[in-house]
């Protein structure tokens, strides 16, 4: 059955994370409390555990606000560092990046036909770190967990996205890095390809 439509997991597979550590060291420097790279790190990954199982609470602007004072606030607890409010400084060292290959894969999917969407366990602030890569316009459409309620491996975002692209999960595929992606995929009755996405749409397009 021929594909029409592809979706595309975000972090990992469209976008990676730049290191946030020099630039948390930094900011917590500059408040007076200096911590070595190796404790900045390990706080770190104590947010990321925090905030990876709640992605999808972030629904709004206040919702998202109160999210990442959340993880500010693990985050600093977890480096022993009493700084006052650190949300602006923790979300201003969060950034990322395209993967090698990722938007040129979005452009030959494009160009023989195929509507996409980017589909992720992640805040309404992906909108944002796609428009800042200038990836908001490689796609058709982009769909979060928080946008529909529920992370994957529930089908719900999958859903949500083949109907923003008007595309029958029969005819569609979605490309991740993730378990989750491909039961995520599954559930919603969609092939799934495992990234990166340049050699995904390679596959795709044969």
């Amino acid at each position: 059955m021929q594909t029409e439509a592809v979706t595309i997991d975000a972090h990992g597979t469209l976008v990676s994370l730049r290191d946030p550590v020099p630039a948390l060291r930094r900011a917590l420097a500059e408040r007076g409390a200096p911590r070595r790279e190796h404790a900045v790190r390990q706080a770190f990954e104590e947010e990321v555990a925090f905030y990876v199982p709640r992605s999808h609470t972030a629904r709004d602007r206040a919702s998202l606000a109160a999210l990442r004072a959340e993880c500010a606030r693990v985050f600093t607890d977890a480096a022993g560092a009493e700084v006052g409010d650190f949300a602006d400084a923790f979300a201003e060292a969060i950034s990322f990046e395209e993967l090698p290959g990722a938007r040129a894969a979005c452009a030959a999917l494009r160009d023989a036909g195929l509507s996409l969407a980017v589909v992720s366990n992640w805040d309404i602030g992906l909108h944002e770190h796609l428009e800042r890569l200038g990836l908001d316009t490689a796609v058709d459409a982009i769909v979060t967990s928080a946008e529909v309620g529920t992370p994957k491996p529930a089908p719900d975002v999958f859903l949500a996205a083949l109907a923003r692209l008007d595309a029958t999960a029969e005819r569609a595929v979605h490309v991740g890095d993730d378990p989750a992606d491909e039961a995520g995929a599954a559930a919603a009755g969609m092939r799934f390809e495992h990234a990166p996405l340049a050699a995904a749409a390679h596959r795709i397009l044969a």
